[in-house]
């Protein structure tokens, strides 16, 4: 691993599996989305979450790529990832063309 945050790290969730959270709220998609392993170096989706549906962020659960791009977009946790990947990047195009 990279020394990278994923989003659940970096947001502090507790939805990762055997997080502090996941009785109450579950496992997230993205801490399980093992199709996503390694994009942007991130955990399962860790580090593609706003590709990924059904993610629980800002008190709810987001739906769609395509319902919860606005927010995603403003994200500190997508910006940090786009600064650290720099050149390696894995773009949204690409992150979900390998999650169909």
């Amino acid at each position: 691993m990279t020394g990278k945050l994923n989003c659940w790290e970096f947001k502090n969730c507790g939805r990762e599996p055997g997080g502090s959270r996941v009785a109450e709220l579950g496992v997230c998609p993205a801490a399980a989305d093992t199709p996503a392993e390694g994009l942007n170096d991130g955990k399962c989706g860790g580090r593609c979450c706003w590709a990924i549906a059904g993610t629980f962020c800002g008190g709810f659960v987001q739906g769609t790529f395509a319902m919860k791009q606005r927010n995603c977009l403003k994200c500190d946790f997508f910006k940090q990832v786009i600064r650290e990947q720099g050149k390696d990047y894995t773009n949204t195009k690409a992150i979900l063309e390998r999650l169909k």
